[in-house]
């Protein structure tokens, strides 16, 4: 039997290739709103982190995430992804 395939996305932080469901990932909608997506089926432009801290403080300094989502990611963003990554 066949095993199924494992979509795999890379962290715009560290830039390691890791099992999509093994990241975090933060979605621009199309009305322009940028949230966390708990579950990875919200539509709209995604962007991938490690639940890592380390990982959101590269891509922070690097202006990654504004890059990804092509927007300015507002500060409560940044507090939500922080709490989230810390709460694991």
């Amino acid at each position: 039997m066949q095993q199924k395939k494992v979509p795999v996305r890379r962290c715009i932080g560290c830039n390691t290739g890791r099992p999509k469901k093994e990241l975090v990932r933060v979605v621009r909608a199309p009305d322009g709103t940028v949230s966390l997506d708990a579950v990875g089926k919200k539509s709209g432009r995604g962007a991938y982190l490690c639940p890592d801290p380390a990982c959101l403080k590269k891509a922070r300094k690097a202006k990654r995430l504004e890059n990804a989502l092509e927007c300015e990611i507002p500060e409560e963003i940044y507090r939500e992804l922080e709490e989230a990554l810390l709460r694991g």
